[in-house]
């Protein structure tokens, strides 16, 4: 296995490097260093997506007949792994990594030529209708129905944990529509439009004060036949083709090594109220030193899965573990940062966002005015994706062979 970058490479790096220097702006990066949750507001990622839809930079996991940039996973590991080193903000997956790339592999040209543009442009805005209510792990033993209905489906049910729903204009869907096939047989992939009567949006507040997620509800709500993705009862093989994408293929070391690094130089800023600054406290420079370790042992793996999908293969079991590993790290990273920053890392604003000219003053630094809210929100992450459990039981099995 060769993990070292060849000189066309390094040259993509260094051109991806310019262009980051040159059209990031600023206001983004504060932006995205200033949100706690794991998905930027969509002022900030809209825009991002422009100037990298201008660039032709933005669709890094689609074909290239279909909108994408054509790049190799090692040219698209080097473009995140550079944008997190640089402090851009995220963009939104649920469009471009999550529904685009299954468009683009399971859509009609129909289909692709309506609602791939709309993707790049922004101008579609796209949630995911996947959990329910006593449906979240099991995902199999969702509920929600779609019936045909003439020319349409008419859906029944409710959705939980809909991420930026409250924003979007498209929600892609599983939904039943076999009630007496086996459970995984019966799923069929349906994109809904959010204007439908019929659809109403919850707000859920989390701990932290966000309003990133919500419940959805669907009362004889009605999308066309046209918006079936795939063939009735494909839903299952498809759901697993999203949440391979949503897992692997990843770059999750960069961005936390780099948030590491931020929090070891705050540290040396940081009075530990007993031998100077927090760096020299033997306990805190152990704690920095093992979550640093920890994130450089995730990167090798995740470069050698890189390797493995520069053959040609797929990322398979692997990205379980990436996904297991790295929510570990995230809280773990989160949880340091509230101990850093002490009594000013436990303020909690509740006003948001935390950016700009009506983001509420901090106690102490804007850096510790983010300690707690992201802690609390990073507890998502050994959930959302599939949960600690899931991973673990896909390890146990395709790895392990238990």
């Amino acid at each position: 296995m060769d993990m070292d970058f060849s000189t066309e490479e390094l040259a993509f790096r260094e051109e991806v490097r310019a262009f980051l220097a040159a059209e990031l702006p600023d206001r983004l990066r504060e932006g995205a260093a200033q949100t706690p949750g794991v998905f930027v507001e969509p002022d900030i990622g809209l825009e991002w997506q422009r100037i990298l839809h201008k660039k032709g930079w933005l669709a890094t996991h689609w074909p290239e007949e279909d909108g994408g940039t054509g790049w190799s996973p090692t040219q698209r590991y080097i473009f995140e792994k550079e944008c997190a080193l640089a402090g851009a903000p995220g963009l939104s997956v649920l469009g471009l990594k999550l529904v685009g790339p299954v468009i683009c592999r399971f859509g009609t040209p129909e289909q692709k030529a309506r609602f791939l543009p709309r993707i790049l442009s922004g101008e579609d805005y796209w949630c995911q209708g996947y959990s329910e209510p006593g449906s979240g792990s099991d995902l199999a033993s969702l509920k929600t129905t779609a019936r045909r209905d003439g020319d349409a489906y008419t859906i029944n049910g409710s959705k939980i944990w809909t991420t930026h729903a409250h924003y979007a204009n498209w929600i892609f869907c599983l939904v039943r529509t076999d009630p007496d096939a086996r459970k995984q047989a019966g799923i069929s992939f349906l994109l809904v439009p959010m204007d439908r009567d019929g659809i109403s949006v919850s707000p859920i507040l989390t701990l932290a004060g966000d309003h990133e997620v919500n419940a959805v509800f669907f009362d004889d709500a009605k999308t066309d036949m046209d918006n079936l993705i795939g063939e009735e009862g494909q839903g299952w093989t498809i759901a697993k083709f999203l949440l391979e994408n949503e897992r692997g293929g990843s770059c999750h070391a960069p961005r936390l090594l780099a948030t590491i690094d931020r929090l070891a130089l705050h540290a040396a800023d940081t009075a530990s109220g007993i031998n100077g600054p927090m760096t020299h406290d033997p306990a805190f420079a152990a704690r920095i030193a093992k979550l640093r370790l920890e994130a450089q042992a995730l990167e090798v793996t995740e470069l050698r899965i890189l390797a493995e999908l520069s053959k040609g293969r797929e990322p398979g079991p692997q990205t379980s573990l990436v996904k297991l590993v790295s929510a570990q790290i995230h809280q773990a990273v989160d949880a340091l940062a509230v101990d850093l920053f002490g009594y000013d890392g436990l303020q909690l604003p509740l006003e948001r966002p935390l950016y700009g000219n009506e983001a509420p003053e901090p106690v102490g630094s804007r850096q510790a005015q983010i300690a707690a809210p992201a802690y609390l929100n990073s507890r998502a992450w050994s959930i959302f994706g599939g949960s600690d459990e899931v991973q673990k039981n896909i390890i146990a099995k395709t790895v392990l062979g238990l």
